[in-house]
């Protein structure tokens, strides 16, 4: 069955609320995983790994629908496409696990462990992920006039600020910080998306009925 545009577009509200409503419960109930030290990534090892490699793919997965109903809403070309490289990333990242580092899971070295081929692989993909968002931003935010231009730079330059904050012993919280500023944005976008095709079926109806009316 053909989703709807506004279903595909409903992916990119719902990705970002649901990826870290499933951090929060993992960080907080896997044993031996400490929020402010261990990077979201180390989730995805152990015996309930699948839980973090699913909801990597599965949030990746919505922002690639979200792309498909953002280009068929008439959001231009490469904003859509970069959202669904961003998607993409996210999938990549969680298809290729990282390695264990930082003490975690239990018996992993305390530093950074040995890089193997799919935490190469993992780190590629977050790197993609991080690109397209950060381009993807860029190329809305030259759509966008007054405020909401102004608004999307400002969301632009805190997701950096965060992320490359010079203090290693938060580094991991402000990931995750930075990770909520992003989809927060593409929540925004795809919400915006969604209200004005709604002002403009309304327009339509409105239109058509007066027309019906003088034709009467």
């Amino acid at each position: 069955m053909k989703l709807t545009t506004d279903r595909l577009v409903a992916g990119g509200v719902a990705a970002g609320p649901l990826f870290l409503a499933i951090w929060a419960v993992q960080a907080f109930t896997r044993e031996g995983f400490d929020p402010g030290r261990h990077p979201i990534s180390l989730l995805a090892l152990g015996g309930a790994g699948w839980v973090q490699i699913a909801n990597f793919v599965l949030t990746g997965s919505l922002y690639v629908a979200a792309a498909v109903g953002l280009k068929r809403a008439g959001q231009g070309i490469w904003g859509p496409r970069l959202i669904g490289a961003f998607g993409v990333g996210l999938i990549v990242a969680g298809v290729f696990v990282t390695d264990p580092g930082a003490g975690f899971p239990e018996g992993a070295p305390e530093g950074p462990g040995e890089l193997s081929w799919h935490g190469v692989l993992h780190e590629v993909g977050f790197g993609i992920a991080q690109l397209a968002w950060t381009a993807a931003a860029i190329v809305f935010a030259r759509r966008f006039k007054g405020r909401a231009r102004w608004a999307t730079v400002g969301t632009i330059v805190a997701a950096l600020l965060v992320a490359a904050w010079p203090d290693l012993d938060s580094l991991s919280i402000r990931l995750v910080i930075a990770s909520a500023i992003q989809f927060a944005f593409v929540a925004v976008l795809c919400r915006t998306c969604q209200l004005r095709r709604v002002a403009t079926a309304e327009a339509s109806l409105v239109v058509a009925s007066g027309d019906w009316g003088r034709k009467r």
